[in-house]
């Protein structure tokens, strides 16, 4: 029965640490927003501002940045009840002693190479990286990402797609408060989501 599982999770692993992943630009911070909103804090130190790119805000933990080197996860155990940003990329390096759950940001893949490309050319950064090999990497990459979420004992995944988001956040929120099984305030969820940011995205993208 699904309580009795809940209980024993519980009590091994402690509260849930709420993971938002994605590919950059594919949503996260929209996402941290709206659980922030919903009544889960989010565990960020505001090293990163919000910028032209992000004007709403970024929602890091700059930290989180060195999963894949750093010895010591222990920090992590920090955000049980809390929600925290981490990119697809580095979900493998999770420490196992906690529960997540991930709720993982989809989006177009253009969408999302071309809205990277613009963030590297706002800060004058090269792209080493050709637009379709960047398509081909990452739709492994997703590939994998699908497998981990469905094989980890301490792992539950919920996929959104982001512009089904902006579309119709009632019908995302109301799967997010049944992936959590909380009480979130779901009206406040939707009024974070800003369907006009992505189309002046878009209008943006298109003429670049």
């Amino acid at each position: 029965m699904k309580w009795l599982e809940n209980w024993r999770r519980k009590r091994k692993y402690g509260e849930a640490v709420v993971i938002v992943s994605g590919l950059p630009r594919s949503g996260t911070s929209m996402m941290m927003k709206m659980l922030e909103a919903g009544g889960v804090a989010p565990m960020t130190d505001n090293v990163r501002e919000a910028d032209v790119d992000n004007p709403k805000g970024y929602y890091e933990y700059e930290r989180v940045k060195d999963l894949e080197n750093e010895p010591d996860k222990s920090y992590v155990r920090k955000a049980r009840g809390k929600s925290l940003k981490v990119i697809s990329f580095l979900l493998k390096h999770l420490p196992p002693d906690n529960y997540y759950h991930v709720i993982f940001m989809l989006r177009d893949l253009d969408e999302v190479i071309a809205s990277q490309n613009k963030m590297l050319d706002h800060r004058d950064v090269e792209n080493t990286l050709r637009d379709e090999k960047a398509k081909e990497l990452y739709k492994k990459h997703l590939i994998n990402v699908k497998v981990l979420g469905r094989t980890s004992k301490n792992m539950g995944l919920l996929e959104l797609d982001y512009k089904k988001t902006l579309t119709d956040p009632e019908t995302a929120v109301r799967r997010i408060c049944e992936f959590l099984g909380s009480r979130l305030d779901a009206e406040k969820m939707a009024e974070v989501v800003d369907p006009d940011l992505y189309r002046n995205r878009k209008e943006q993208l298109a003429g670049s």
